[in-house]
């Protein structure tokens, strides 16, 4: 692979080079910059799918392990790069889940009050506090009390929105970029016609800058400009989980706040992804998952923010049982006080086991910091995307992909998303990284996504990656 310039892929950026040298393009730089990886020590936490487990059709009592004294081919790690779909499995969960599980047959009922003295776990009814204690730095809030862990992401974005969408004749509008996810656009089209509106006129999309598919902040501005006057919420994701594309969560903000407009935030591929700083940047709510990038296991508990300045308020919500103070909580009163802060949003007993899985991952995450993290990503990401424009530099007569991420680091996190020119080729290039021990995925009509997630992704993947794709694109 030779050296190669980059091409901004966003014309109002200053073209920016990366760093590496021609020698990057070898398996042993790769190698080198594995040995001299001061996180590399992460990649051992997790539990990292192999060729053969890849291959299991039933459950045999294993969990997949790389043995390096085993150079077996169904012993080699696969290439995991769709952490931003599902993050690894942390090893400790395999310590919270069995801790649970025996607080459970010791204590029954009595789990929600009290722990075992050597458990790594809180009492189960104060375990949500506990998440929310460990996640102020991860989403920047001012203290635990503007985080909750509850539900899942669509109910709590369905919750944020019974609070935070107020439609009134004048002002009943949902601006949103124009590909949300599915769920999202779903739980927004149904929360308008449970207001009476009709989507078709209170449904705003922002369109992208053709053809790259980029949402400019420039854009984004206009159309809150043209429907200022009569528009209720601003609903963006803090990472457009098609493109790629981090968007600039603070100016946004700011700018739709001083017209007037609630600002949420779905931040599913933003949180553990980018640094966040939720409070100082003023957002009035925002909700995340935590099995993609938090690496919490598929369907885990999501998280949610509330603003402090919300807090205290008489607004409107759906409430439930475990919204209530913990200090009236079994009094069984039909008065309901809300617990302080986004506590006081929640519903239902959350369930012990997921957040079991989501107190493993955010002690990762609070043990190594986002700051590591994200110097790692922006080197990691930025090797993939020079190893990609290697590739497109020797396409000399056609050019079989490109990239749609933007090009500046600070507009985007640990992922790239690479458009297929031909989409018909797109399931035999990814049956083709299947074959070669990638695990990525696929968005049609023509996108591949691939995350070099910092915590357990190393450069030595990102190359084996480039190889196999640029070995793919040829043979179809």
């Amino acid at each position: 692979m030779p050296s190669a310039v980059i091409i901004a892929a966003t014309p109002e950026e200053p073209q920016k080079q990366s760093t590496f040298t021609p020698e990057a393009a070898t398996l042993e730089y790769a190698r080198e910059q594995d040995r001299n990886d001061k996180l590399a020590y992460l990649r051992d936490q997790f539990n990292i799918p192999t060729r053969g487990s890849l291959r299991k059709k039933a459950l045999d009592g294993t969990i997949p392990a790389s043995n390096p004294e085993d150079d077996s081919e169904d012993n080699k790690p696969s290439v995991y790069l769709v952490g931003n779909s599902l993050g690894a499995q942390p090893r400790s969960i395999s310590r919270n889940i069995p801790a649970q599980l025996e607080t459970w047959a010791s204590f029954g009922v009595n789990g929600h009050f009290s722990s075992l003295e050597n458990s790594p776990l809180e009492a189960w009814q104060d375990l949500a506090e506990s998440c929310a204690k460990k996640s102020v730095e991860l989403v920047g809030a001012t203290s635990h009390e503007e985080i909750i862990y509850m539900n899942t992401l669509t109910v709590n974005l369905h919750l944020m929105m019974a609070t935070f969408y107020k439609p009134t004749t004048e002002r009943h509008k949902v601006i949103v970029e124009w590909k949300p996810f599915p769920s999202d656009w779903y739980a927004i089209q149904s929360q308008i016609s449970h207001h009476g509106f009709d989507p078709s006129t209170s449904l705003i999309e922002i369109q992208p800058d053709s053809p790259s598919l980029y949402l400019s902040t420039e854009t984004i501005l206009s159309v809150i400009d043209q429907h200022a006057s009569s528009t209720a919420l601003l609903l963006l994701p803090g990472i457009q989980y098609y493109t790629g594309q981090s968007l600039n969560i603070p100016l946004i903000t700011s700018y739709a706040q001083s017209r007037g407009i609630v600002v949420g935030w779905d931040l599913a591929h933003a949180a553990g992804n980018i640094p966040l700083s939720l409070h100082d940047w003023n957002v009035d709510f925002a909700v995340w998952c935590t099995y993609k990038y938090l690496n919490s296991g598929p369907g885990a508990t999501s998280g949610c923010f509330v603003h402090s300045k919300h807090h205290g308020q008489k607004l409107p919500r759906l409430a439930g049982w475990y919204g209530s103070d913990k200090s009236v909580r079994f009094k069984m009163e039909k008065e309901f006080i809300p617990a302080r802060g986004a506590a006081g949003w929640q519903l239902s007993n959350p369930s012990a086991i997921d957040l079991a899985c989501v107190s493993a991952s955010l002690d990762m995450f609070q043990n190594v910091g986002m700051r590591e993290l994200r110097q790692k990503a922006v080197k990691l990401t930025g090797y993939l995307e020079w190893l990609l424009v290697g590739l497109l530099s020797d396409q000399q007569e056609e050019k079989k992909f490109k990239i749609l991420t933007p090009q500046n680091p600070e507009e985007r996190g640990s992922q790239l998303s690479l458009l297929l020119t031909d989409e018909d080729i797109l399931e035999k290039v990814f049956k083709k990284l299947q074959e070669g021990g990638i695990i990525c995925d696929a968005r049609k009509p023509g996108v591949i996504r691939v995350a070099p997630v910092p915590m357990y992704c190393t450069f030595e993947d990102v190359w084996r990656f480039v190889e196999i794709f640029g070995r793919a694109l040829e043979e179809v």
